[in-house]
């Protein structure tokens, strides 16, 4: 594992993993239905960069509401 470019490789990898986990996340917390939170979850992990590129072009947007009475807010 002396060749430079298999480290370039290994930590392309891992980058492309850990924003995947990070789109994975944010994509669950939308408030898009159950349907089309699954099919751009299954696209990002079966074709990590293509379905990651396509998520952040067209996929869901917005985050959930903040909690709106004061007792949930403590």
């Amino acid at each position: 594992m002396s060749d430079p470019s298999v480290y370039f490789w290994l930590g392309a990898i891992v980058v492309i993993a850990f924003v995947d986990l990070i789109a994975i996340m944010n994509l669950w917390r939308s408030e898009k239905s159950f349907n089309t939170r699954l099919m751009w979850a299954l696209l990002i992990i079966i074709l990590p960069v293509i379905g990651l590129i396509a998520w952040g072009y067209a996929g869901p947007r917005g985050m959930p509401k903040p909690p709106s009475s004061p007792e949930q807010s403590k």
